[in-house]
């Protein structure tokens, strides 16, 4: 596996698929029993991680953090507006200034594309991408897959349908690469006017044959089998037209319902990578309902990462 995880676009389907093998060997390890204590692995006794996050987040940085120290490492969290950023440093001498107290590894969330590019670029140690600006979530889109493995047996020929703000998504991105790497059939749908041109393109020929875009959620959702909701990311859209004419209305046309979740297949999951706005996007009745699998997502956040930074830092899977 590269020393740095940038971009989906950096894997290929093997090493995509020795990933998801290799969390799951750790989902055991993150879904116990109730009241079984969880044992801690030392792969990385001695290492350092830290997570450089300027934008906010609870998943990501939080599964970041457990992962790391599951494996025994030493995890430091740092908010960019607790960090010299917020004084007028760059982003290059921020992550250089760190390099500087050897960590083994930076996982890095930024509010611009490209900026984990940019400090994998500036130093020596492992870049892990945790979301940079509207580019990719690469690790996000590596659980999502684990879970619908787990859950269906198989990526490989699935329908697989992903509803929402497309425009603002790094979610998407990173999903539409990876479960078309990994054989699955990608409808996006969206109101045109939150659906990015050429997104059917990111990931040339492979993806111009597996994706195509709807505006209409029947067609979207019809015999899908896994249904994946994304929020309005209202935070993204400073300087731009309106796109919709409000949340009400995106919610009657494109939000997902009981009734509409019927026009999926009957053992169609639901995924959201968080946060959710319930009656927005997502109903509660659906997002608490007996399809949803959104916790679990979250569950393998920390199995995916604990691989994630095994194969990075060592450069290997560590023995059985």
């Amino acid at each position: 596996m590269p020393r740095h995880l940038v971009s989906i676009a950096d894997l290929d389907a093997t090493e995509i698929q020795a990933i998801l093998d290799h969390g799951d060997r750790y989902w055991p390890s993150v879904s116990p029993a109730d009241g079984e204590a969880i044992p801690k692995l030392t792969s990385l006794r001695g290492r350092t991680v830290i997570n450089l996050f300027f934008e906010n987040s609870t998943r990501t940085r939080t599964s970041f953090e457990i992962a790391a120290k599951r494996l025994s490492a030493d995890a430091i969290n740092i908010s960019g507006s607790a960090s010299s950023a917020a004084k007028g440093e760059t982003l290059i001498d921020t992550a250089r200034n760190l390099m500087s107290m050897r960590p083994d590894a930076i996982v890095v969330r930024h509010a611009f594309g490209g900026a984990a590019a940019v400090i994998a670029n500036s130093v020596p140690c492992t870049v892990i991408n945790a979301g940079d600006g509207q580019h990719e979530h690469p690790t996000q889109a590596l659980l999502d897959a684990a879970t619908i493995r787990r859950h269906k047996g198989k990526i490989d020929g699935l329908e697989v349908v992903i509803v929402g703000d497309l425009a603002h998504s790094r979610v998407a991105r990173s999903n539409i690469l990876c479960l078309a790497k990994l054989g699955a059939r990608i409808r996006l749908c969206a109101p045109y006017t939150l659906i990015p041109r050429g997104i059917e393109e990111i990931g040339g020929e492979l993806t111009r044959q597996r994706v195509r875009v709807v505006t209409r959620l029947e067609d979207g959702l019809e015999n899908a089998d896994v249904v994946m909701m994304l929020r309005v990311q209202s935070e993204r859209f400073e300087g731009e037209a309106c796109r919709f004419p409000n949340t009400r209305e995106l919610s009657r046309t494109f939000g997902l319902s009981e009734r509409t979740l019927a026009y999926a297949k009957s053992d169609a999951i639901v995924m959201h990578p968080g946060p959710m706005n319930r009656g927005v996007e997502i109903s509660a009745q659906v997002a608490d309902g007996p399809r949803a699998v959104i916790l679990q997502q979250v569950a393998w956040g920390v199995a995916i990462r604990m691989a994630v930074l095994e194969r990075t830092i060592l450069g290997t899977s560590p023995p059985s």
